[in-house]
């Protein structure tokens, strides 16, 4: 029982009473920052990586809402202007695109008992929310409700009025596009049960159980169930007068399995009164999920809970230390390093044990096994700022991803909950692992990883879950648009990328044969240079360009003949690992950036769009040209990073859009996946400093200093490395972590 919280440390003396008085790093984060705008971010209590997280739920049930009133349409329980509060999900994702979980919904009320949630839903006012926390009042009740959470369960407090008070416990509605449960009431104030989640990304295969265990402080003066009766051909359906389509079940002991089901309890309450109810879930079993509940909530009440999450949200934020800058600007670093370290999440319940990946088997972990591996978001910049950050964390990342190998024999590509989703592009888990390993993180079976990443890389398509038109790549170097929206260009692109950080792992286990032949792989997009229209262009399966051809198509995220979620502009860049042989075939220096400028300069540029995410730290790989890269981070920070719920330029995509803020806000950023170097820029802080782990760095702290004449002072003048001066705009990791120092000089 000692594992409980493998991946925090809680040090109850670590906040002295001098330090209180000042500005913790926690009491910047806003976490109603991407609340709107698309950003799927949401303001709910949860633990840095935790698996419990207790969102409120406001996207469905009345036509008050600004948006749709169908939650099944949303990828966030969440959405700022809504003000339709239906209760509070347990389990849920963070700045994603697509549906899923946001269940077991937990709802106050008073007075009449009502159990349909278009009905029984409140507005509200006063809402609160910092990290581990979130509280709001319901006008319609007048109630105050509460909640934070530990990395297993969470806790809910309502502050009730004078007379009938209810909890209700809603199985039928949230994200999942599943609805059947399991209910069972184990003692006056306990029930516990099961929920089907999955089909993420309407992915019929990744459906999965939830088991949940939940509590009462307060013995309820009634409890019962309910379910949803649903229109039958020649019969009558059951239903109650004075609940609507509903009927209502009071019988002690008795359990309930189907669609849209779910539980009361009717409680007398004084003014003022306050009534807790706990949550342990588990992917597991239902003994698991109590197990949870009674290692991590025993003998602690809500404030000891929130003091706890507190606690580990302040030691996770303050491994970054910034000063300088404005109020604002240092909201928008700490709300982003928190959106950062919502996920992957801890699957292992307190005893270890996890579902193995796409396995019934139940099987038990050392570490910790981590989940919600958004990996074509998050192989470009999310796991570097781990493996600097938090290398610990990382490290067991990797792990994880090697035993879902192991288990399943294959990495992961957008992994949830132990069930392969294949959303998205490529082979995202080779730049991670290449990276991390390269960085000197290396306690872990790297000869199984680059099997594992080799077969993904070789093995035909009909046989590669990961690259399904792996024929087509291997033998003519680029994947033909054989239908409309196939997608084409993209795979291969992010193949090339793959294949670049193969190669480099190759090179450096010895592996010369490999090394070159993916190495020359990864050149293969030259096949899609079009010099007609200066962009990547689609290529149909007798070679030919297709046409007709409109870079522009896609722009809007509609449909776009080969390319993913974007248009020719957005992809045309995305050669990472080869910039300057892209330049040459653009003609060279000046052609190559008159075009990228052209990108800024009309409005090409997509904040929002993965691929074209590093376009302005391009630049700074052609001498003289570096100021561009400083102008249009400048710029592009200042435009869509905002202390605002529209403050993330759409999808924050698990930590994606947030980590790229950190690196470009701290002065250094990685924009090559599987490449062990940064792009330096210019830094936001007159002064950052990041504790690292003498263990994996071999010191303790990194600082970047900022000298600049005057708030306006924009442009780099001079840089020292380690007191050694620097004329070059790229560094590698060791040069930067064993320089100790970065010294900015600014004009």
């Amino acid at each position: 029982m000692k594992r409980l919280i493998t991946f925090c440390i809680i040090s109850f003396g670590m906040l002295t009473a001098s330090m209180a008085a000042e500005k913790q790093p926690t009491d910047y984060v806003n976490p109603f920052i991407g609340t709107t705008n698309f950003g799927t971010t949401n303001p709910g209590a949860v633990c840095p990586n935790g698996m419990m997280s207790v969102v409120p739920f406001n996207v469905m049930g009345s036509e008050d809402n600004k948006y749709d009133k169908d939650a099944r349409w949303w990828s966030t329980p969440y959405e700022y202007h809504n003000c339709f509060f239906t209760g509070y999900s347990h389990v849920n994702l963070s700045g994603v695109g697509c549906p899923e979980l946001g269940s077991l919904l937990l709802m106050p009320t008073t007075g009449e008992l009502s159990v349909d949630y278009k009905e029984y839903g409140s507005r509200y006012k006063d809402e609160q929310a910092s990290p581990g926390y979130y509280s709001n009042f319901l006008t319609r009740y007048n109630v105050k409700t509460e909640v934070t959470a530990t990395p297993r369960t969470g806790v809910a407090r309502f502050t009730f009025p004078a007379g009938q008070s209810h909890v209700l416990l809603n199985l039928g509605e949230g994200l999942t596009n599943e609805s059947g449960a399991f209910l069972r009431r184990t003692g006056e104030c306990e029930f516990e049960g099961m929920k089907l989640l999955g089909t993420f990304c309407y992915n019929p295969q990744a459906v999965f159980p939830i088991y949940f265990v939940m509590r009462v402080n307060k013995q309820p003066a009634a409890s019962g169930y309910w379910k949803k009766q649903r229109p039958m051909t020649g019969v009558e359906a059951e239903w109650d007068p004075d609940n609507g389509r509903y009927k209502l079940y009071t019988g002690y002991g008795k359990e309930l399995a189907g669609d849209d089901i779910g539980a009361y309890l009717t409680f007398h309450t004084e003014e003022g009164e306050q009534v807790e109810v706990q949550m342990g879930v588990s992917f597991v079993s239902i003994e698991n999920a109590r197990l949870n509940l009674d290692i991590e909530q025993q003998g602690k009440n809500f404030s000891q809970v929130l003091e706890e999450a507190r606690r580990c949200w302040n030691d996770d934020l303050s491994r970054i230390l910034v000063e300088g800058g404005t109020e604002e600007q240092k909201t928008v670093f700490y709300t982003a390093l928190y959106h950062t370290l919502i996920h992957p999440n801890i699957l292992q319940d307190v005893n270890g044990e996890y579902p193995a990946m796409e396995s019934d088997k139940i099987l038990t972990t050392k570490g910790d096994r981590y989940t919600v591996f958004s990996l074509w978001d998050t192989y470009r910049n999310v796991h570097q700022l781990l493996t600097l950050i938090y290398p610990e964390r990382q490290l067991q990342m990797v792990r994880s991803m090697l035993d879902m190998y192991r288990e399943h024999g294959w990495l992961p590509k957008w992994e949830l909950y132990g069930r392969e989703t294949l959303t998205m592009e490529g082979d995202p888990s080779i730049p991670v692992i290449v990276d991390t390993w390269l960085k000197g993180l290396r306690d872990f079976d790297i000869e199984l990883a680059y099997e594992a990443m080799r077969k993904g890389a070789t093995l035909p398509g009909a046989e590669n879950l990961l690259r399904p038109d792996n024929d087509d790549y291997v033998s003519l170097g680029y994947v033909p648009l054989r239908e409309q929206y196939d997608n084409s260009v993209s795979h291969a692109l992010e193949y090339y990328i793959a294949d670049n950080a193969l190669s480099r792992i190759a090179a450096a286990l010895g592996k010369k044969e490999d090394a070159r032949l993916f190495h020359e792989r990864s050149l293969g997009y030259k096949h899609y240079y079009c010099k007609e229209y200066g962009t990547f262009r689609p290529i149909l399966p007798d070679g030919e360009f297709y046409a007709p051809f409109n870079p522009m198509e896609g722009e809007n995220f509609e449909p776009s003949p080969g390319f993913h979620e974007g248009n020719a502009w957005n992809y045309t860049f995305y050669v990472p690992h080869d910039v300057k042989g892209l330049a040459r075939l653009m003609g060279g220096k000046k052609p190559f950036v008159d075009k990228l400028q052209r990108v800024f300069d009309e409005g090409l540029y997509d904040p929002a769009n993965e691929p074209d995410i590093a376009y302005a730290h391009l630049f700074s790989y052609f001498k003289g040209e570096e100021w561009r890269t400083q102008k249009e981070l400048h710029r592009l920070l200042q435009k869509y990073f905002k202390n605002a719920p529209d403050g993330i330029p759409g999808n924050d995509d698990t930590g994606t859009m947030s980590a790229w803020a950190i690196f470009n806000m701290m002065g250094f950023y990685p924009d090559c996946p599987g490449e062990p170097a940064y792009t330096l820029s210019t830094p936001v802080f007159d002064k950052v400093t990041i504790k690292l782990d003498p263990k994996y760095w071999g010191r303790d702290q990194l600082v970047i200093e900022t000298e600049r004449p005057s708030a306006e002072s924009l442009y780099i003048r001079e840089m020292k490395l380690g007191g050694k001066k620097l004329s070059r705009y790229r560094i590698t990791h060791e040069e930067l972590v064993q320089g100790g120092k970065l010294q900015f000089s600014l004009r």
